[in-house]
């Protein structure tokens, strides 16, 4: 445990009230660990993540003896120490070879770790094109229903989209969306395709076993943007590196009562300041878009005095003397029967 560090003076008191939690978080900051047996493969993919988590990466340069399942008091440690909310291990072994694991912390403890194994990889210097620029935001992009359905890639998701998501912004131009990451799976087993079959959270069985789970494959674009005689440009894409073929192993759940003081928000939301409401108004709302929507609750109606449409046919004076016409027509021709 580290000891309870007061400021002395007001550069101190700031320091240490950035790292207080806030409404709005800041980037996240990635530290990049060398297990105590990392190969060269894995090496430079760390090197490659950090390309693309720059400015927010922090790597450490030498090797470390850390196991994160089956001890994570180090990597406790330095969350502190550098105000660090996630974590790249790298570790190659006999029987997990190429190794990366995942960690996402909350308060400086460890919350969730997903270990995932590299079996093809193209440095993204091996792409003679044009990089994106450092700091600058990635457009995400998840292909596949599984990352919606099945439980390991619902953890990958949310692992990568931390890693990769920067500091919040309201707005955003087009030159600014420089390179889109591209997250797909190979093709689904039939056993996972239909919502049938898909597999229980509570089922430990199912969930450790990896092998039936398609391959994930990440790819990484430079957006390109070309003239189309109109306002919308025509937009192709460039393969930029790394480009990463990587299958599920270990993983860690988050606790529960953990999860949901990580998931806790504020009862103001932040889209309702954007959008000027103060304070939170009853029936009104801001949907995931940013957009305002708003609820009426009508009255009860009574459909009886509803005013429809007049038309002459349905006139009460004309209705009677068309009844008392048909009813004339009646009576002639009984008579003309009578008669024959």
């Amino acid at each position: 445990m580290l000891r309870t560090v007061k400021p002395k003076n007001a550069r101190s008191k700031r320091a240490l009230d950035a790292r207080e939690p806030k409404e709005v978080e800041d980037a996240r900051t990635a530290i990049f660990v060398k297990g105590s047996h990392s190969g060269e493969k894995v090496n430079n993919v760390m090197k490659d993540l950090m390309a693309l988590k720059r400015p927010n990466a922090i790597s450490f340069s030498k090797k470390n003896v850390v196991r994160p399942f089956e001890d994570a008091s180090s990597l406790d440690f330095w969350s502190q120490k550098n105000d660090a909310g996630l974590f790249i291990v790298g570790q190659s072994t006999k029987k997990r070879p190429d190794g990366l694991v995942f960690v996402r912390m909350f308060d400086n403890r460890v919350l969730d770790m997903c270990e995932i194994g590299v079996e093809g990889y193209q440095a993204m210097s091996e792409f003679k094109t044009p990089k994106s620029t450092p700091g600058h935001k990635p457009l995400m992009h998840f292909a596949s229903e599984l990352f919606d359905t099945h439980p390991r890639f619902q953890q990958l998701k949310s692992m990568l989209m931390d890693f990769f998501n920067g500091e919040e912004i309201d707005s955003i131009c087009l030159p600014g969306i420089e390179h889109v990451i591209s997250v797909t799976l190979a093709p689904t087993p039939s056993s996972l395709n239909s919502a049938t079959t898909r597999l229980d959270p509570s089922s430990s069985k199912n969930e450790d076993d990896t092998k039936s789970l398609p391959k994930i494959h990440i790819r990484t674009y430079t957006i390109k943007l070309l003239a189309s005689g109109t306002r919308i440009p025509r937009v192709e894409l460039v393969p930029m590196g790394p480009s990463l073929d990587l299958v599920l192993r270990r993983h860690q759940d988050p606790d529960a009562e953990v999860l949901k003081q990580a998931m806790r928000r504020p009862k103001l939301k932040k889209q309702d300041v954007e959008k000027g409401l103060g304070k939170k108004r009853k029936n009104m709302e801001v949907d995931e878009m940013g957009d305002l929507r708003g609820r009426i609750h009508v009255a009860k109606q009574d459909l009886g005095r509803l005013q429809t449409r007049k038309m002459k046919g349905l006139k009460a004076g004309q209705s009677e003397d068309v009844n008392m016409s048909d009813a004339e027509e009646d009576g002639r021709s009984t008579k003309r029967q009578k008669s024959g």
